[in-house]
C-alpha cells in the first residue's frame, strides 16, 4: 500500500480508498511520535515542493513549509502575483514546468466556487509529480485528514456510531469557503460515523458532495442527515464542529450575503449548546474562529475544546502526505 501511494495526487479524500487514508494516518502518528522524541525524519532529502497560494494561509502554509524542512527538503512559498499566472499563464504550462523543476506541487485556490478545484485538477492533469490540494472550493483534504486523526486520538479508532455534528455558525467577517464542511461530511461518512449536517436553508452544500456523503454512509454502515436546527444537531453529539461558510450563489456579492447571514446570529457554539451534546463531547474548529460569533470564549478555551491539538496535527498529516506521495518515482491507485 505505501509504495502504491508514490506519485499519487491528494486532491480530494474521496479520490482515495479507505486503506490509503489509513496508511496516511499510520504514518502521521509515527511522524508525530518521532517529532516528540526529537528524532530526525529526513525522508525527502533534497526534494522540492512548490506551494502556490491564491488565498491567505497560516496553518496550512506553515505546516507544509515546516514539514518539508523537517523531511529534509525545501518548500517554495509562492503567490500568483509573483508568477506568470498573474499574466495569464495556463494551468497546463504551470504544471509541466514546475514538474520539471521539483518533486511536488501544492495549491490553495478556494475563494471562487467552480474555479479552484477545476484549476488544481487541470494542473494535475499535466503534471508528472504529485499535486496536493491545500484547499479548494470543493474540499480541504489536508484539514479533514488532521481532523480525523484528532478524533481518533480523542475517542479511539473504532468510529462506528460516533455522532458528529457539522454545523454552520454565524460570522460577520467574510464569506468563508464551503470546502471544510464539504470535506468533513464526505470523509467522516466513510468511517461509519453518524454525521449530521446543520445549516440555515440558504447554506446548502454542493449537490455532488451531498450525494457522496449519502453513498459513503450507506457503504460504511453509518448515517447522514441534513437538518436546519443547530440545537438538534448538538443533541447527544460526540463531536461538534460548528463553523461559518458562504452561500454558493452569493460569493462575490458580499452585501447580499451578509444581509442573509445576519438573520442567523444565534447560530453560535456556546455553553448552552455544548450542554446539549454528549457528556464527553469535543469541540473542533479548523481555525481561525470568529470568537464571540461562531463560538464563545468559554467554549473554544474550555476543557472540551481540542482546536490546538487539531491544529498541531496539521503538521504531522502534512508530512505524511508529502512523505508517501513524494517519496519516490512511480504512481499507483490507493
Amino acid at each position: 500500500m505505501l509504495t502504491t501511494l508514490r506519485g499519487k495526487d491528494f486532491i480530494a479524500t474521496q479520490d482515495w480508498a479507505v486503506e490509503g487514508i489509513e496508511s496516511l494516518l499510520d504514518v502521521s502518528h509515527d511522524l508525530k511520535r518521532r517529532f516528540a522524541l526529537g528524532e530526525p525524519t529526513r525522508l525527502l532529502p533534497d526534494k522540492t515542493l512548490f506551494m502556490i497560494f491564491f488565498d491567505k494561509s497560516t496553518r496550512t502554509r506553515n505546516a507544509f513549509e515546516a514539514g518539508m524542512t523537517q523531511l529534509g527538503g525545501h518548500a517554495h512559498d509562492l503567490t500568483p502575483d509573483v508568477m506568470q499566472i498573474s499574466h495569464g499563464e495556463s494551468a497546463k504550462d504551470t504544471g509541466i514546468i514546475l514538474s520539471r523543476y521539483g518533486h511536488g506541487i501544492a495549491i490553495r485556490h478556494d475563494t471562487e466556487p467552480g474555479a479552484g478545484d477545476t484549476y488544481i485538477r487541470e494542473v494535475a492533469c499535466h503534471a508528472d509529480v504529485p499535486v496536493i490540494n491545500l484547499q479548494s472550493d470543493v474540499d480541504h483534504p489536508t484539514q479533514t485528514l488532521a481532523d480525523l486523526m484528532t478524533i481518533r486520538e480523542k475517542v479511539g479508532t473504532n468510529l462506528k456510531g460516533l455522532k458528529i455534528a457539522v454545523s454552520w455558525a454565524y460570522a460577520p467577517s467574510y464569506a468563508k469557503p464551503m470546502s471544510v464542511p464539504q470535506g468533513l461530511v464526505s470523509l467522516m461518512t466513510r468511517f461509519g460515523m453518524d454525521v449530521t449536517l446543520a445549516h440555515p436553508p440558504e447554506y446548502t452544500l454542493m449537490e455532488p458532495i451531498l450525494r457522496d456523503a449519502e453513498n459513503n454512509a450507506r457503504l460504511s454502515g453509518g448515517s447522514f442527515q441534513v437538518i436546519h436546527d443547530m440545537d438538534s444537531a448538538f443533541e447527544g453529539a460526540d463531536v461538534v464542529y460548528p463553523k461559518s461558510w458562504g452561500i454558493e450563489q452569493l460569493f462575490g456579492q458580499p452585501d447580499q450575503a451578509l444581509a442573509i447571514s445576519g438573520r442567523y446570529k444565534d447560530w453560535i457554539a456556546d455553553a448552552r449548546r455544548m450542554a446539549l451534546a454528549g457528556p464527553n463531547a469535543i469541540y473542533m474548529h479548523c481555525l481561525p474562529a470568529d470568537r464571540g460569533y461562531e463560538v464563545t470564549d468559554d467554549v473554544i478555551d474550555g476543557p472540551q475544546s481540542v482546536v490546538y491539538d487539531e491544529a498541531e496535527n496539521r503538521l504531522h498529516t502534512a508530512k505524511a502526505i508529502m512523505a508517501l506521495t513524494m517519496g519516490g518515482k512511480g504512481s499507483g491507485r490507493a
